[in-house]
């Protein structure tokens, strides 16, 4: 089975074995993690969320976890050997019903992590798994979640103006998000880091969902995140490409020309809008490699390019050096 039907196998799915306590969600027990949210995450409504996992890998060395249930929203810091200052939140997609943990984020932390830089995996909550406001959850979190790395910057040994963001198809939907309406006020201030600024860097967007609304929109995503019935405001208010402004960091996008989920006319549109604001933008189309691809690719297929690609793009606009 493809990762694209996978992925939306999954979205249909019910009784996944649950598995106790948060550290089933991590590679290892002994994890660093990083709460997002003091108590209560904004628009809790008291529901039951059980974390919840399933192992789409048939070798035990290397794991492909999918996990659900996300009541605690945190960071798993993936630290360097030699590490330069920067940082990376990694946003893994999964069609926000779920969270692809490590096809989207630990490998991705694995090659980052060899190239210098901190990573902070996030484990963000799902829009329809009882929250309130649910169209803007995954959001507040992102938003919280680069507050919460510039504001322990010190500690974590990394550098406030060195921050930027890489996210997986929904979780590129967020990346962009987080990229284009990072000040936007989508929840109430908690504490002291609420005063920092949440605008990344730069963001990469791997096969990102951009549009809730256009013809080429993945309907899966926009569903889970707005539900069947948003309104065409709604839709067009969480489009990616018509919130870009002067404030829009520089943006990476990848895609293949074979993806049969996420049509490339979502990068395609979000590299117009960028050029048209005259902002720093970088655009890769691929002829294969699929949806989903991660950096498990083999060498021989164009779209394995994408890692040495971005970390160019990264090093062109100061985030790790050349």
């Amino acid at each position: 089975m493809s990762d694209m039907d996978r992925r939306a196998a999954l979205l249909a799915a019910t009784g996944l074995a649950a598995l106790p306590g948060l550290a089933a969600a991590q590679t290892n027990a002994a994890d660093e993690l990083i709460d997002l949210w003091p108590g209560t995450p904004p628009g809790g409504k008291g529901a039951r969320i059980v974390r919840k996992i399933a192992d789409q890998s048939k070798d035990p060395t290397t794991p492909d976890r999918w996990v659900t249930g996300i009541d605690r929203p945190v960071l798993v810091v993936r630290r360097p050997a030699r590490p330069n200052g920067a940082a990376m939140l990694v946003v893994p997609g999964g069609g926000y019903g779920f969270l692809s943990y490590d096809n989207e984020g630990t490998s991705q932390a694995d090659w980052l992590n060899a190239r210098g830089i901190t990573v902070f995996i996030l484990l963000y909550r799902l829009p329809s798994e009882g929250w309130a406001q649910r169209e803007d959850v995954p959001l507040q979190d992102a938003q919280r979640a680069m507050r919460m790395i510039r504001a322990n910057a010190v500690q974590l040994g990394v550098a406030q103006d060195r921050i930027g963001v890489l996210g997986f198809s929904a979780g590129g939907h967020l990346a962009g998000s987080l990229a284009t309406r990072h000040s936007e006020r989508v929840y109430d201030p908690v504490d002291a880091a609420d005063r920092q600024d949440a605008r990344p860097a730069i963001a990469g967007l791997v096969y990102p969902v951009v549009s809730l609304d256009a013809p080429f929109t993945y309907d899966g995503s926009r569903d889970m995140l707005l539900g069947p019935d948003a309104s065409t405001d709604m839709r067009r208010a969480r489009s990616v490409e018509l919130r870009v402004d002067a404030g829009t960091p520089p943006l990476f996008l990848v895609h293949a020309g074979d993806d049969g989920l996420v049509p490339p006319a979502n990068s395609i549109a979000l590299f117009q809008a960028m050029e048209a604001a005259q902002r720093p933008v970088a655009l890769h189309i691929f002829e294969d490699g699929g949806h989903g691809f991660g950096v498990r690719l083999p060498r021989t297929m164009q779209a394995a390019a994408w890692p040495d690609l971005f970390a160019t793009f990264a090093a062109r606009d100061g985030l790790i050096p050349a």
